[in-house]
């Protein structure tokens, strides 16, 4: 008749045991951490195998997840990259993670892929962007990335009728790499004034502007503004409301931050399998908090009804 609280009749380990073991996992923490952080908080000893099994069992849900099906529309979908170091052929190198961000119809953020990728390319990017489609994507309004190599020709390709735009966040971070701390608030105020301007021939006029302030100081910026002017520029056709939407940090950045530590965190990673299981459960804990939808997104998605009269939105919004 005795029911013990800690550990249930018939089971081997603690309750609730899996989840704290894959909380950890997702944070970065090895087996050997996680099996030292269990043995001083309770005084026993807990396998590294049975740790190692808990986290092998994720491998399924990570499958399921990287192959589920995803909605039909995406108003704005973002493509990021970091390097993560894993051992590949038995010789530890860098691996760029590439993570696709989604913003539904309803305004709700979710990821939609990560990619291991070791080059890049229109091939490579048509492969990724045709697995999209493939898991039931049919429409993106704008698509934003940076400096991904083949990126706007893939896109054109397979989704004809979406805006590919250069990722201004990352834009502006590359620009300021030149400034020194000093001067980096001035700089950024300068360049603010380019990406804010409400039509293309005020930025134009901005930049020219910041050439004639900066331009002798830090030409490798006003070279790169200039070079990628025509991938900058497509977003100011849209109003505030969405503007705002396209070049806000808050939703790369939050995740991108969480995911850079928990990668940190481990040094290397023996296998991709390990890799994409602390990446899945990182995005998990992140994901809980993604219950509302983006600020002022009906005020967005209002102006892309107008814009966009073809994609008839109407049809999609639940």
């Amino acid at each position: 008749e005795f029911e013990p609280v800690l550990i249930e009749k018939r089971k081997s380990h603690l309750k609730g045991l899996d989840t704290q073991i894959l909380s950890l996992y997702g944070k970065g923490m090895t087996v050997r951490d996680i099996h030292d952080h269990l043995f001083e908080l309770y005084g026993t000893e807990i396998s590294t195998d049975l740790i190692s099994t808990i986290t092998d069992a994720v491998l399924e849900d990570v499958a399921e997840w990287r192959n589920r099906p995803l909605d039909k529309v995406y108003p704005i979908v973002f493509v990021d990259g970091f390097v993560a170091k894993c051992r590949l052929d038995a010789v530890v190198s860098n691996r760029t993670v590439y993570v696709v961000y989604g913003i539904n119809i309803n305004g709700q953020k979710d990821v939609l892929a990560l990619i291991l990728g070791e080059s890049e390319g229109a091939k490579f990017w048509m492969q990724v962007l045709t697995e999209l489609k493939n898991r039931g994507i049919e429409d993106i309004f704008i698509l934003c990335a940076d400096g991904l190599k083949g990126m706007p020709e893939a896109v054109e390709a397979t989704f004809p009728k979406a805006i590919f735009q250069t990722c201004l966040v990352h834009q502006v971070r590359n620009s300021l790499k030149y400034v020194p701390y000093t001067e980096k608030k001035a700089v950024a105020a300068d360049l603010k004034k380019i990406y804010s301007s409400s039509t293309v021939e005020l930025a134009e006029r901005a930049l020219d502007d910041f050439e004639l302030t900066w331009g002798d100081k830090y030409p490798v910026i006003v070279k790169s503004w200039r070079n990628n002017w025509e991938k900058i520029i497509p977003f100011m056709q849209f109003p505030p409301e969405i503007r705002k939407v396209i070049y806000t940090t808050n939703i790369v950045e939050s995740l991108n931050n969480t995911l850079r530590k928990a990668v940190r965190n481990r040094g290397h990673f023996p296998t991709e399998n390990a890799l994409m299981k602390v990446l899945y459960l990182a995005i998990q804990q992140v994901a809980k908090k993604w219950t509302m939808p983006i600020r002022d997104w009906k005020l967005a998605l209002n102006r892309f009804a107008i814009m966009f009269p073809d994609r008839d939105l109407d049809k999609m919004i639940t």
